[in-house]
């Protein structure tokens, strides 16, 4: 008896994990929704009891066949109705710094949005972009190669003056431990 029991309530769980859902982003944040599920979202700009749409749908799920979006699946959509605004718990914000005095105590109500999900449409698939392909020209190998450039000066101004040093070292340039920065950008430019 156990056992039908434990079987039974397996396949409940399968079976609620066969309906259609949907990973949508709603106001800056993604939530997993279903039909006739209720939502609360950061506050819209939406009146009471009219009907909304989102589009940014990044996942789709009917049974087991899933549709992942890259980043968003095109044609997929999610209509939802605004049941009411309202506000969300109190909530205590206290700071305090000890043997100090210091005591701040604030309180935060969010503002929020019930939403009752009516359907999720999906038609489309993935937006994913194709790679891009080269441009059919000549063969790297047959294509003139610029010509050598002069060499430019360098902005040595951002440098220190220990790699200026280290610079001038290289170079060969004598003196350069008595020399400032400003002579030795001079007789690297040089």
């Amino acid at each position: 008896m156990a056992e039908h029991l434990y079987l039974q309530t397996f396949l409940n769980k399968k079976n609620k994990f066969n309906a259609m859902y949907a990973i949508v982003e709603i106001a800056g944040q993604q939530f997993k929704v279903a039909k006739d599920q209720k939502v609360f979202v950061h506050r819209l700009d939406a009146k009471a009891g009219s009907k909304v749409t989102f589009d940014n749908v990044l996942m789709l799920a009917n049974g087991d066949k899933i549709t992942l979006g890259a980043p968003a699946i095109t044609g997929a959509s999610v209509e939802a109705k605004v049941v009411k605004h309202l506000k969300d718990d109190k909530v205590i914000v206290f700071k305090k710094k000890r043997r100090k005095g210091y005591r701040v105590k604030n309180g935060h109500r969010q503002s929020l949005t019930e939403l009752l999900i009516e359907g999720i449409s999906a038609s489309g698939g993935a937006t994913k972009a194709a790679p891009k392909k080269e441009a059919a020209s000549e063969p790297k190998a047959t294509q003139p190669k610029a010509a050598p450039k002069k060499e430019a000066k360098e902005d040595l101004s951002g440098k220190t003056v220990a790699e200026l040093k280290a610079l001038a070292k290289d170079k060969g340039i004598a003196g350069i431990s008595a020399m400032k920065k400003a002579d030795l950008i001079a007789a690297l430019n040089a």
